[in-house]
């Protein structure tokens, strides 16, 4: 592959939003139920894909805004992330396609887009 086809993959989600309000409404049998098949679907996404995955990534934290006014705790839809290698774009974007953090978890999505700087060392 060429030098230019790492890419950052960062799921999204609205805790505020349909899937979260279902999640939530669900008993706590039903969510370990299904946190037991998500679990295991991604770990299965990953050894699927771990020729593609440069780095790992997880799970994203609590987000604090620094801007010329100060620091502020802000909300945003930023949940996961994962840096995978691809021949394309598109190629990088087709590799989430039924991933189980939007058909399982309740993430609405992944966005993906190149990395334009330096290439993480595996």
């Amino acid at each position: 592959m060429a030098d230019g086809d790492h890419y950052l993959a960062v799921f999204t989600s609205d805790k505020t939003g349909p899937r979260w309000r279902a999640w939530y409404a669900m008993s706590e049998a039903e969510r370990r139920a299904t946190d037991e098949k998500g679990l295991a679907a991604l770990a299965a996404w990953d050894e699927a894909h771990r020729d593609v995955i440069v780095y790992e990534g997880g799970p994203l934290g609590p987000t604090k805004r620094t801007t010329a006014e100060g620091v502020a705790d802000v909300v945003n839809h930023l949940t996961v992330f994962v840096v995978v290698r691809a021949p394309s774009h598109e190629a990088a974007a087709k590799l989430f396609e039924g991933h189980p953090h939007f058909t399982i978890f309740p993430c609405d999505g992944v966005e993906v887009m190149p990395l334009l700087g330096p290439k993480p060392q595996p």
